[in-house]
């Protein structure tokens, strides 16, 4: 007898364990795939003799980001194996082992050793000899690879007022310079122009800075002057008008005379 009690006990409790793990089964199964891991663990809520679901936690998937892909800059041409200017011309640095040259050439090189390179290049382009250092030509080319040096430099540093200000002051020197050569010797000013990709633009015959209390006078000049024609009209107007009247008069006295 105790033994068919003890039994009935036994069955109640894995009955009552079964109906629970068949319910968290279910529910678990109507969860959709993308809910939140951690809600599942805990298993569900009861609120009043029933099961809450615990609502799905959807985590889109975002764009990749696309990198911002700058102008090219005037260094992107220069290759990383190519040695130094300091070592080029060294013949010892043409036999040594790949390490010494890697440690030589450009792919360890400074902006600044970059920069040199490339302006001796643009120099080499355009200089009449050898050894001319210092003539117009040479002075258009120091200034163009430090002007696109600049421009290179502001467009990831656009607030830096010095660079700017730097730049500035070399496009009108070499604007200078590119004039009086044009003046004096037309086929260099072409050649320069050519070679470096220089775009010469004529400066303005007359230019003044439009500022706010020039603007309001233009503005007022241009009142003024259509005021001055409106009445210059209207007195030609009436001078046909009073013209046309006399001639009217005297073509009467005319007719009654005869």
């Amino acid at each position: 007898m105790f033994t068919n009690i003890g039994l009935r006990a036994v069955l109640k409790v894995q009955a009552s364990v079964l109906r629970e793990s068949s319910a968290a089964l279910c529910c678990a199964a109507s969860v959709k795939p993308w809910t939140n891991r951690s809600s599942l663990l805990s298993g569900p809520k009861v609120r009043s003799g029933s099961f809450a679901v615990p609502q799905p936690v959807r985590h889109y998937a975002r764009a990749a980001k696309k990198k911002k892909t700058g102008p090219e800059s005037q260094l992107s041409d220069l290759p990383p194996t190519m040695l130094k200017m300091d070592y080029a011309a060294v013949p010892l640095a043409q036999t040594t082992d790949d390490l010494v040259k890697r440690l030589l050439s450009l792919e360890l090189a400074s902006h600044k050793e970059k920069l040199q390179l490339k302006q001796e290049q643009l120099i080499a382009k355009v200089q009449r000899d050898e050894s001319d250092r210092s003539s117009e030509e040479v002075q258009v080319a120091i200034l163009t690879a430090r002007i696109r040096n600049y421009q290179e430099h502001l467009q990831k540093h656009h607030k830096d007022k010095a660079n700017k200000r730097r730049m500035l002051m070399a496009i009108d020197r070499r604007k200078k310079i590119l004039k009086h050569l044009r003046l004096i010797r037309y086929d260099a000013f072409e050649k320069v122009c050519e070679q470096l990709g220089i775009t010469y633009t004529f400066p303005p015959e007359y230019y003044r800075r439009a500022t706010r209390r020039w603007m309001a006078k233009k503005e007022f000049c241009i009142k003024v002057f259509k005021a001055v024609q409106k009445q210059k009209a209207e007195q030609r107007l009436k001078i046909k008008q009073s013209s046309g009247s006399t001639d009217t008069e005297s073509a009467k006295t005319n007719a009654a005379e005869i």
